[in-house]
């Protein structure tokens, strides 16, 4: 990350103590993408995020490769604080995936109140598969994420998500 904003506590109750995690503070976008790629060429990390406003195309092969290479996992993550920020949200790179996830009205509390916190997921780019979106709810009281009740209800015979072009 470039910037310290991290909520270590809400880590930490998604499993990921301070003795499961490295932070690594960059003063720049080419420091952090440099840090991001070692951190994938490491075999001994399951998996590295990164914050990254940019994300060229060369960069994101880079990127991919030292992942294929170790088996690790990596997350770029593209957060703007400006919409300004997001121009080059379109742009082509050489990741496996690409997800665009926004935030979604809470389900409805039989009494007044906040329900539990829920996410349009859109699965943007997929090689060999369809493009998706579906919603996403918070943790449940297993710790896992949850499909929002009327989607878990439906028969398997019926589509979960919508489908679309891949992009």
């Amino acid at each position: 990350m470039t910037r310290p904003d991290v909520f270590a506590p809400a880590l930490r109750q998604a499993g990921l103590g301070p003795d499961r995690v490295i932070y690594v503070e960059a003063g720049d976008e080419p420091s952090l993408l440099a840090c991001f790629e070692e951190g994938l060429r490491h075999p001994g990390l399951a998996a590295v995020v990164a914050e990254t406003a940019r994300l060229s195309l060369v960069a994101s092969r880079r990127l991919q490769l030292a992942a294929e290479g170790s088996g690790g996992l990596g997350l770029a993550v593209r957060r703007w604080r400006r919409a300004s920020d997001s121009a080059d949200f379109g742009q082509h790179t050489a990741s496996a995936t690409r997800w665009r996830i926004s935030p979604a009205p809470s389900s409805p509390l039989p009494v007044p109140g906040v329900g539990r916190a829920r996410w349009f997921v859109e699965l943007l780019r997929c090689r060999g598969a369809e493009a998706a979106d579906f919603t996403l709810e918070a943790c449940d009281e297993t710790g896992r994420l949850a499909l929002p009740a009327e989607l878990a209800r439906r028969s398997s015979a019926t589509q979960i998500g919508g489908r679309r072009a891949a992009a």
